[in-house]
């Protein structure tokens, strides 16, 4: 006959136990629900721009999920890639270009200005500078001012101006996350790199800046995702056909009257793919240095 306190103990495991369960089957109801909504969002539009990408003229103007019925990956490709000469392929390689530039020259100027402002935070100036960081991720860009002044210093329509604005438009963020991140760095390094008579450059490029790697992969990629996929920007500041960018030559296939919607929808698919393998490889990357720089160590 068992005695009260192992009927108690049995009872208090029972409970337990019960609680356990009630959480695990909480974690998977709120992971299905989660997977079902990203399927929804995500693949279902993916899906379908693919299937209309395969399709005919006439069968992709009903903008239908239906499955084709006959398929045309080949013929529809060729002429996305074979259009206005060539178009994009011209602009894959200026979009590429664009990126890359954009990206050396922001990872540099950035970390450099996050570095400043974490480490002489306290001074006369730092609450301004830190004011009109932040300004520049609050205030749109002006269109036509920014053209008059591209205009003036002769850089409008030349990868150099559009470059210029990309870093610009994209620096105050960069400039918060690495101040974040020098934060959790303890200040003896530079004291300690001062006492061997380091200087601040060498200091920065020698010590600060390696030790800035998970939020610099993490600038780099969502950046990169920014400026590849860049529409408004390219548009009114690098206008040309020469100086296409891969999200221009969407206008190849649209017009008031007809569009070639299965045209349309294979260069779609063309222009996210380089992106989207960036993105599934370096997502980890991504939540790395977004997080690194939360708790001050």
């Amino acid at each position: 006959m068992s005695s009260p306190i192992s009927r108690r103990l049995g009872r208090g495991a029972e409970a337990a136990a019960s609680r356990t369960g009630g959480k695990v089957g909480r974690r998977l109801a709120l992971g299905a629900v989660a997977l079902f909504l990203s399927t929804l969002i995500f693949w279902v539009p993916f899906y379908f721009v693919i299937i209309n990408s395969l399709k005919d003229q006439t069968q992709s103007a009903d903008l239908s999920m239906a499955w084709p019925t006959s398929f045309h990956f080949i013929a529809n490709y060729k002429a996305v890639l074979t259009a206005s000469e060539h178009m994009l392929v011209r602009a894959f390689l200026n979009s590429a270009l664009l990126t890359v530039l954009s990206i050396g020259i922001l990872v540099l100027v950035a970390a450099m200005a996050g570095f400043v402002l974490q480490r002489r935070e306290g001074g006369r100036a730092s609450s301004l500078i830190n004011f009109l960081v932040l300004a520049g991720l609050m205030i749109p860009p002006a269109i036509v001012p920014t053209i008059w002044v591209l205009d003036g210093i002769h850089l409008f329509k030349t990868l150099a101006g559009i470059t210029l604005v990309e870093v610009s438009l994209h620096f105050p963020f960069a400039a918060i996350l690495y101040k974040a991140f020098v934060a959790s760095l303890p200040r003896e390094i530079d004291e300690s790199a001062m006492i061997d008579g380091c200087g601040g450059g060498r200091l920065f490029a020698s010590i600060i800046f390696p030790l800035l790697k998970p939020v610099t992969s993490t600038i780099i990629v969502l950046t990169s995702i920014n400026v590849f996929n860049d529409f408004v920007n390219p548009l009114y500041f690098f206008p040309g056909a020469a100086n296409a960018t891969v999200q221009l030559t969407l206008y190849n296939f649209m017009s008031r009257f007809t569009t070639s919607w299965n045209l349309l929808f294979a260069d779609i698919v063309l222009i996210s793919i380089p992106m989207l393998i960036l993105f599934v490889f370096f997502n980890k990357k991504i939540v790395a240095g977004m997080t690194a720089g939360a708790v001050k160590g």
